[in-house]
This record gives structure tokens, C-alpha cells and sequence, in this order.
């Protein structure tokens, strides 16, 4: 449990690493050598604070999220939502072929969050044996939704099986419902079910009121089953952004296909 926990726990910030940065071509081969002399020398007399000047800064993609509308095309169903339609360029999953592609709306003012590499899956595609997390966006007034994928196995041994091949709805959301909380999920917590078809294939859709639930105290969730993944789309919101942000949070979940 606490591994799920951690799978759900807030984004973390992450600072450029070292790696990415491009050291000045004035720089000697050995730049290592010249950091530390550096450090170690020059710190006293203020030469460190030159330091900086010799490397070059981050892209501003990579330093801080920005907010969807700046790079979405608008929805051709809605125009007030910008559509997010998931490429081979997107995710690790996407790029080893575990993950159908995927297209979900949300507002404008949206932001990408980043994911830490252990969590995104990087580190065991094209083969993994535990959920991931594929996307995840945020809004500070309205709250946040994440795209989690989980290998079909841990739900079912027949290969390529449907979402009604796993099971019902109530049995589906019994496996999954920690990843949509982030912790448990008790049965009465399970407010609503309901099932979509979008031509072949059916959607498991949820309406959780989950109190103690890491991921916010109110939960709507959609699963499905394609290829050898399951497909667990999950919007949240505190008890502060619910009231107002109720119908967007639908809205964005209603959008969602495999």
C-alpha cells in the first residue's frame, strides 16, 4: 500500500539536472576537475559567483509548466476547451506501444505537470509488471486529472480481454480504486456506476465521494480495456474547488476515448 501511496503522492519539483546543462566552450575538456577547483579556490574571493555565467540556462519548457492554451489547438466540439489527443512523442508507453493512443479536453488554463521517471514507467517499458502514470494536468481553482495505466494482467490472465471480460463495473473499481484515491477505497464510497459505449469500445464510468482519498475528496473516474493495458482516466477535486468545478471536471471526463 504504501507504494500506492507514493504512485499518487504530489508531483515533485525537480531542478534541471547537471546532465542537460552545456558547459562554456572556454571550459578545459576536464570540467569536472575545473568545477571543483573552482569551488574549492575561488569561492572565498567571490570568483564562484561567476560560476553560473558558464552555463547555460534551461529551456523554458523544462523550467516551469505553462498553461495548455499556449500549445493546444482549440476542441472542434467545444472551442472555451483546447484538446489534448495523445502522440507516440507523449509517453513511454506510448512510444513502446504498451498504450493506444488517447484525446481528452480541459480548459486552457490547465497546466502539464511533470512525472517523476519512476513513476512515469520509463524505467521498465517496454515491460511492465506495476500501474504507471501516463499524463497528469492541473488547476489550482479547479483540480487535477491523471491518466494511470495498468498492465492487463494484474486484472486478467486472457490476452487482450475487453473491460467486460475483467468483470463489472463494481468489480473493476474494487481492483483499481486505490489507484484512483491514492490509498483505499471502501465500498460505500462507490456513489454511482455507469457504462458508455463509443462503438466497440465500453467504458466503465464512477462517481466516488472519497473523503480520506489522497488524490482530493471527490472522484470521477473512467476505465477501460485495449490491447494488453487497462485505462484508468481519474479527475479529482477538493472539497474548496468541487462546487465550481463540478460540470468541467465532467465535461473533461465525458471527453475521454481510447
Amino acid at each position: 500500500m504504501a507504494a500506492i501511496s507514493s504512485l499518487f503522492s504530489p508531483t515533485p519539483s525537480f531542478s534541471t539536472p547537471l546532465s542537460s546543462f552545456k558547459l562554456s566552450p572556454k571550459l578545459p575538456q576536464d570540467s569536472s576537475l575545473h568545477l571543483t577547483s573552482l569551488s574549492r579556490r575561488d569561492f572565498l574571493n567571490g570568483s564562484a559567483a561567476l560560476l553560473p555565467l558558464l552555463i547555460s540556462p534551461p529551456p523554458p519548457s523544462l523550467a516551469r509548466e505553462v498553461e495548455v492554451g499556449s500549445y493546444l489547438p482549440p476542441s472542434p466540439a467545444n472551442p472555451s476547451f483546447v484538446l489534448f489527443s495523445a502522440t507516440s512523442k507523449d509517453t513511454p508507453a506510448l512510444r513502446a506501444g504498451n498504450v493506444q493512443p488517447y484525446k481528452f479536453i480541459l480548459p486552457p488554463t490547465w497546466k502539464q505537470m511533470r512525472i517523476a521517471n519512476i513513476l512515469s514507467g520509463n524505467y521498465c517499458q517496454p515491460k511492465c509488471a506495476e500501474p504507471w502514470i501516463e499524463v497528469k494536468f492541473e488547476d489550482e481553482k479547479q483540480g487535477k486529472i491523471q491518466v494511470v495505466a495498468s498492465p492487463l494482467i494484474r486484472l486478467t490472465n486472457k490476452p487482450n480481454a475487453t473491460i467486460e471480460d475483467i468483470g463489472t463495473p463494481e468489480k473493476v473499481i474494487a481492483s483499481l480504486g486505490p489507484f484512483v484515491t491514492g490509498n483505499t477505497l471502501d465500498p460505500d464510497e462507490l456513489v454511482e456506476t455507469s457504462i458508455e459505449k463509443r462503438g466497440v469500445q465500453t467504458y466503465y464510468k464512477y462517481v466516488l465521494d472519497t473523503p480520506y482519498a489522497l488524490t482530493g475528496s471527490h472522484n470521477l473516474a473512467k476505465a477501460t480495456a485495449k490491447g494488453n493495458t487497462v485505462i484508468l482516466f481519474v479527475a479529482s477535486a477538493n472539497d474548496k474547488q468541487w462546487p465550481s468545478s463540478e460540470k468541467t471536471l465532467q465535461a473533461i471526463l465525458d471527453s475521454f476515448e481510447v
